[in-house]
């Protein structure tokens, strides 16, 4: 009998053992840091384009938005500094309390729950923009998933996901390349199997409402440890979704 959690027990143990490592500059969630500054400016990028009246140095400014699967808060806490009102979700105990923790010292105003999606959609939240970015790789029943996250943007919201593709190059650069050759990440951070093509989120986004109207890739290089934007979504990629209505 198929289970109605989207939480992969494996997986949050994996992030549970790792969560005190989440802000090491040197350990091993580094590569998710310098993935974020690619991410973050891709999203203010793309908001202040549909938004030209935008706060310039905050476009985000008002927004009530938030982040699935926050881990140690690296994304959220740069969400909040664009301005948004971020509330960060987690269903591991410890990144949220690292997460608190790591906010504070920043004197940043974030708001942390450990919390499943399922029990916030039953709840009634609702947000102008949800980010799901780097979840849906680590999480089971990806279509219940996927459900919960369209239902938790407003009419007329927005959700960004970022993931992994699912074919020859990404296995070879994003398993193989960055786990078993080069270290770049932890061996296990990543399952083949559960990798999404972006034509397969599309169609879970279609069921929720949402359009895609925007799409970037991301060049990984694990030998030369960087990362940059590419036109092209074949390895790591992130999308922007829009809901039908009104905010």
């Amino acid at each position: 009998m198929m289970s109605d959690s989207t939480i992969d027990l494996k997986e949050a143990d994996y992030y549970r053992r790792l969560a005190d490592t989440w802000w090491q500059p040197d350990g091993p969630f580094w590569p998710l840091h310098q993935l974020n500054q690619l991410r973050t400016r891709w999203i203010a990028e793309q908001w202040r384009k549909r938004h030209p009246m935008a706060d310039s140095e905050q476009p985000l400014q008002g927004l009530h938005v938030l982040d699935v699967g926050c881990g140690g808060g690296i994304l959220s806490e740069a969400l909040a500094r664009l301005g948004a009102q971020v509330h960060g979700v987690d269903v591991v105990a410890r990144n949220i309390e690292v997460a608190r923790r790591h906010a504070k010292a920043q004197n940043l105003a974030v708001t942390y729950e450990c919390i499943e999606t399922d029990a916030l959609v039953r709840r009634g939240d609702q947000y102008d923009i949800v980010f799901n970015m780097e979840v849906v790789e680590h999480v089971a029943n990806v279509d219940l998933f996927m459900a919960q996250c369209n239902a938790l943007v407003k009419p007329g919201g927005t959700q960004f996901v970022a993931t992994i593709n699912r074919n020859w190059l990404s296995f070879l650069i994003a398993i193989i390349g960055a786990e078993y050759i080069t270290g770049y990440l932890p061996k296990g951070t990543h399952q083949y199997g559960k990798l999404q093509k972006p034509e397969e989120i599309r169609r879970y986004l279609a069921l929720g409402g949402l359009k895609v109207t925007a799409r970037e890739g991301v060049a990984v290089n694990p030998l030369k440890r960087n990362m940059r934007l590419i036109p092209v979504t074949w390895v790591n990629y992130m999308l922007m979704a829009e809901k039908t209505g009104t905010l």
